[in-house]
C-alpha cells in the first residue's frame, strides 16, 4: 500500500533524475564502448589459450582417472598371465594336421 502513495513521487523524482543523469550518459557512453571494444580484443587474444589448457586439464584429469582405475587391478592381471603361462607351459602342444 505504501508503494502505492509514494508512486507518483517516485515517477516524478526518477524522470527528473534520468533527464538530468542523461548528459553525463552520453559523455561516458563512448568509453563504455571503448571498454567493450578493448575487452572484446582481449577476450578473442586469450580465448585460444584457455580453451586449449582447458582441454589439456581435461585430458590430464581423464588419464589420471584412467590410471587411478587400472593400477588396483594391476595384481590381478598378473595372476591371471601367471595362470595363463603355466597352463600353457604345462599343457602339451597342439599337433596340426
Amino acid at each position: 500500500m505504501l508503494f502505492l502513495l509514494t508512486l507518483p513521487f517516485r515517477i516524478v523524482f526518477g524522470v527528473l533524475l534520468a533527464v538530468l543523469l542523461l548528459p553525463f550518459a552520453l559523455l561516458f557512453l563512448p568509453f563504455f564502448l571503448l571498454r567493450l571494444l578493448i575487452r572484446t580484443g582481449v577476450a578473442l587474444v586469450v580465448l585460444p589459450f584457455a580453451l586449449t589448457a582447458a582441454f589439456l586439464g581435461l585430458a590430464l584429469a581423464f588419464v589420471a582417472i584412467f590410471f587411478a582405475v587400472l593400477v588396483p587391478l594391476l595384481p590381478v592381471a598378473f595372476l591371471v598371465f601367471c595362470v595363463w603361462a603355466v597352463v600353457r607351459l604345462s599343457s602339451p602342444p597342439a599337433l596340426s594336421l
